[in-house]
């Protein structure tokens, strides 16, 4: 399991009329201090993929030297009706570095491509269209590797040479 590396705490909200996904960076709690002084400076980036491909990534501002950073941000990302059954969307909580590279406290992803709260939160999303969803997921090292088939609709036909 992976260490303590604190939560994230976000909203989903589907507009199909604009077809626009709505993140709502609610807050970052408890996350693991990266900074000699025992703090952080988290900002939250998220990436959209569709068919696991990269298509766009936002970011929230950056709160200096806490564990605990409420944001309240909202970002937008225009989805096609389509590919919501393909899309996913990561998110890296990173701790803004002024000098040297900047580090990654801890990662989620949700989507078509992820099984749990993962997946649900992304579908509950859908069944309920112009209603912000919110949830909070433990943060981790890694993100599982998303394959662009998603196990949910394909299906691998048995025959006798097959098996």
């Amino acid at each position: 399991s992976d260490p303590d590396l604190g939560e994230l705490t976000l909203s989903l909200c589907y507009l199909p009329n604009a077809k626009r996904v709505t993140v709502t960076i609610v807050k970052a709690s408890a996350l693991k201090p990266m900074d000699i002084t025992g703090k952080s400076d988290p900002y939250v980036k998220v990436i959209l993929l569709i068919h696991g491909k990269k298509i766009r990534k936002k970011k929230t501002s950056v709160q200096p030297n806490t564990l605990n950073p409420t944001y309240n941000e909202s970002l937008e990302f225009d989805v096609s009706i389509e590919s919501l059954e393909d899309a996913d969307l990561i998110f890296k909580v990173i701790d803004y570095d002024r000098v040297g590279a900047n580090e990654l406290i801890g990662c989620v992803g949700i989507g078509a491509h992820f099984d749990g709260i993962n997946y649900d939160h992304w579908y509950q999303m859908l069944e309920h269209p112009r209603v912000p969803i919110t949830e909070s997921y433990n943060l981790r090292e890694t993100i599982p590797i998303i394959t662009c088939s998603s196990p949910r609709t394909t299906h691998k036909i048995i025959t006798p040479n097959n098996i």
